[in-house]
């Protein structure tokens, strides 16, 4: 056996195992809510696809055997009380296995091939090996044996249904050893780089590596913050397709993609540690940036999509980026941002704004992100107060950019602009206790008990005393022992599971509570702050949580969430070593 493990131990059902850069993971997550019996690899490459099925198997019979699968970052192992299987990254596209006392099936994950699904099989002469062609991800999948013996393969050039893949078998007291690969059309014949043990030891500290940078910070207060990092790490993918930079997928379940504005929590995260790769996480939605200046709603392997938008959070996320970057923006980075901004700002002033509006509008839920958030209940070409309080953020930002770039006429117009949005906000949409929603065609206007109708607590400083306080007082009835709900809990339309009319979700936490402490009520930021990170050291890093139970739901290995603790943990940990400092003193 490899020996002892190296850091936290997690559950493959509620995080893949995977390794970074890596388009491929292994885990029984084969598609949206659905769990297969076995661990499978599951490949990103054009869409989320069960490529191979991997089953470990009894040395005499070759029944299924019943094992316990174990993972910690570096090294996923099968075991029963016969013998063990080990699994480690070599490579972002290759993975080692061996084994002792169970035989091992890698297997065709679909069992028919068509002359447009499925997988075919076949024996290369060139290579030795044998490999398996999916067109679901138009990839190669090679299996190479290192030690032991293969069984005859089952379904070599077989057409049609049939079962297809290779048993890898070792002598009485000997192991088993084989490599999978994937990639495009061809490559030279496998050759190991290093015995197993040392790829486990390479991966490990792979990922040692990572979450020093990241979390140097972390301590027994912060008992989430490895594991944390190994979900930001492991769903990281090299460049590749249309992910145009190192890119960290949202999840590498189900939620394979990288959203428009889920991509600046990341990025923020990753902001003092890995800050190459934290500018990349920026700037991935503006690779796409089309000719009205509107983002992508989202960029995968394969697809960028344009249907619809996401909230203009992005002037506020540089604005926290580029303040904790180790190394300032230079002149040349800060005047692509500034002109990125300027577009994506432009979009926002012109082709969401009817003739005549002051303020823009989004065109369904799914354009701020809340997608069902009851705000959008009565209609869905909306006028709302949390689009009007971020782009007058942005426009902040670009105030700041245009100064540091010496155009002091933009930074007029910018500043005139903010102010005439913010005193439109405030004159339209408030109510002297409540912001409201307005119908982009007839003007009509209407409350909400979601959290999405207090979001301009983000504007923080830039807010009148007295809007700050009333919004704080409303964000508390939303608290839970668990966070914020996105709706409230004595709403007719709460939903424990109903994505953005309840449970709580870790951008609206970022946000609120960033926004919260800018404005001056530091206490109940603390607060929610504390509550949000007890929440995921107790249930994970799951896409939502059940605002009354905290259970995880949805996707549950979600990156926004992981870096949303690392971002609170880490804000917290200063403050703290701040506040001691001072004590001290």
């Amino acid at each position: 056996m490899t020996a002892a493990r190296s850091g936290p131990a997690f559950s493959v059902h509620d995080i893949p195992f995977s390794a970074y850069g890596s388009w491929f993971d292994i885990s029984p997550v084969v598609a949206e809510k659905t769990y297969a019996e076995d661990l499978h690899l599951v490949s990103h490459q054009n869409g989320m696809h069960g490529v191979l099925r991997l089953v470990p198997l009894a040395p005499t019979g070759g029944e299924r055997a019943e094992t316990r699968v174990e993972a910690t970052p570096g090294l996923l192992t099968w075991t029963d009380g016969q013998g063990h299987v080990e699994l480690a990254y070599e490579a972002p596209d290759t993975v080692r296995l061996r084994g002792s006392g169970l035989d091992f099936g890698v297997l065709a994950a679909a069992p028919t091939l068509t002359p447009f699904s499925g997988t075919y099989f076949y024996d290369d002469p060139v290579a030795n090996a044998h490999v398996f062609t999916s067109y679901e991800t138009g990839r190669r999948y090679r299996v190479t044996l290192l030690s032991g013996a293969l069984a005859e393969p089952t379904g070599s050039q077989a057409l049609g249904s049939a079962d297809r893949g290779v048993t890898v078998t070792a002598p009485a007291d000997g192991c088993w050893e084989i490599a999978i690969e994937e990639l495009d059309a061809a490559r030279p014949p496998y050759a190991p780089s290093a015995p197993f043990d040392a790829v486990v030891a390479s991966a490990r500290a792979a990922f040692a590596d990572f979450v020093d940078a990241v979390a140097p910070w972390r301590s027994d207060a912060t008992p989430a913050a490895e594991l944390a990092a190994y979900v930001v790490w492991s769903a990281t993918v090299a460049a590749k397709g249309l992910v145009t930079r190192p890119g960290v997928l949202m999840s590498k379940h189900w939620m394979d993609k990288v959203w428009s504005w889920d991509h600046c929590f990341n990025a923020l995260a990753l902001a003092e540690g890995s800050p190459e790769l934290a500018r990349d996480q920026f700037h991935l939605p503006f690779d796409h940036q089309d000719e009205s200046g509107a983002l992508p709603d989202s960029v995968t392997h394969s697809e960028v999509l344009y249907n619809f938008v996401k909230p203009p959070i992005h002037g506020w996320a540089f604005g926290h980026l580029r303040r904790t970057l180790p190394t300032p923006p230079d002149r040349t980075e800060l005047t692509q941002v500034y002109e990125r901004l300027e577009r994506w700002t432009g979009f926002w002033l012109t082709a969401r704004r009817a003739p005549g509006a002051d303020l823009p509008h989004y065109q369904h839920g799914n354009d701020s992100g809340w997608d069902n958030a009851t705000t959008f209940d009565a209609e869905r070409v909306v006028v709302t107060a949390d689009l009007a309080a971020f782009l007058v953020l942005q426009l902040h930002e670009l105030v700041s950019l245009a100064r540091e770039l010496d155009d002091q006429d933009a930074a007029e117009r910018w500043t005139r602009t903010a102010e005439e949005i913010q005193t439109a906000l405030l004159d339209q949409l408030w109510t002297g206790d409540r912001f409201v929603a307005r119908s982009a065609r007839t003007g009509d206007t209407w409350s909400s008990a979601g959290l999405l109708d207090l979001m301009p607590i983000a504007l923080g400083e830039h807010l009148p005393g007295d809007v700050a306080g009333t919004l704080a007082d409303h964000i508390k009835a939303h608290l839970t022992p668990y966070g914020l709900a996105t709706e409230l809990p004595t709403s007719p339309h709460y939903l424990a599971d109903g994505y953005w009319r309840g449970p709580i979700w870790a951008p609206a936490t970022v946000l609120v509570e960033d926004g919260l402490r800018r404005a001056g009520h530091e206490r109940l930021a603390d607060d929610i702050s504390a509550r949000f990170r007890a929440l995921c050291e107790t249930h994970g890093f799951a896409e939502n949580f059940d605002a009354l139970t905290g259970t995880g739901l949805r996707d549950r290995a979600y990156t926004w969430t992981a870096s949303s603790y690392l971002l609170l943990a880490r804000a917290h940990h200063l403050r703290e070593e701040a506040r001691t400092g001072e004590a001290v003193v």
